[in-house]
């Protein structure tokens, strides 16, 4: 786990299209996913802001993150840099 918690440093352009309730949520998600252990990577991050900003309804939340999860169990998901 990384130090800090510094997400919207990390990838500022997920976070531009977000007003401030909805960038708070998405922070305290993340964050308290985090502080759990997990570490976020773009995708994820990027699903979830999609998902908060009404780019993506919930059913097509669930599909990605799925999918996401599916790669991830058989070994096929990549590591963003």
């Amino acid at each position: 786990m990384t130090e800090k918690f510094d997400i919207e440093e990390r990838w500022p352009e997920l976070f531009a299209q977000l007003d401030a309730n909805q960038r708070n949520a998405v922070r305290q998600s993340l964050a308290a996913a985090w502080h759990e252990g997990w570490v976020p990577n773009r995708e994820d991050v990027e699903n979830l802001t999609d998902e908060a900003r009404g780019a993506i309804d919930q059913t097509e939340y669930l599909r990605r993150v799925d999918a996401a999860a599916e790669r991830h169990r058989s070994g096929t998901h990549t590591v963003a840099k």
